[in-house]
């Protein structure tokens, strides 16, 4: 992919961009700066935690509707395998 000639094109026009090199210096500057780098990874190790919780509590919300599902799917094959219920009746046959 970084081959591809596309891809060259593409990066070599965001790196010229004026506000991308505006960021990357100061990027560059923060992280001379120890005390707003240990700002900075604050703030991400927050954000990545906050992704984590996220993350899992999409897992258990997945897990619970696949299993809801999987319960439903049972259910209407059953459903489909039961025997139609009659009435103890016999139709045709009239009681004298």
């Amino acid at each position: 992919m970084m081959n591809d000639p596309a891809f060259q094109e593409r990066m070599k026009q965001l790196t010229d961009n004026p506000q991308f090199k505006q960021h990357m210096e100061q990027t560059t500057e923060t992280m001379k700066d120890p005390e707003k780098m240990k700002e900075m990874e604050e703030k991400m190790k927050g954000r990545v935690a906050q992704g984590q919780k996220e993350l899992e509590e999409f897992k258990k919300k997945s897990a619970e509707l696949e299993a809801e599902e999987k319960r439903k799917k049972e259910n209407a094959k059953k459903k489909k395998n039961q025997k139609p219920k009659t009435s103890s009746k016999k139709k045709g046959v009239k009681k004298v």
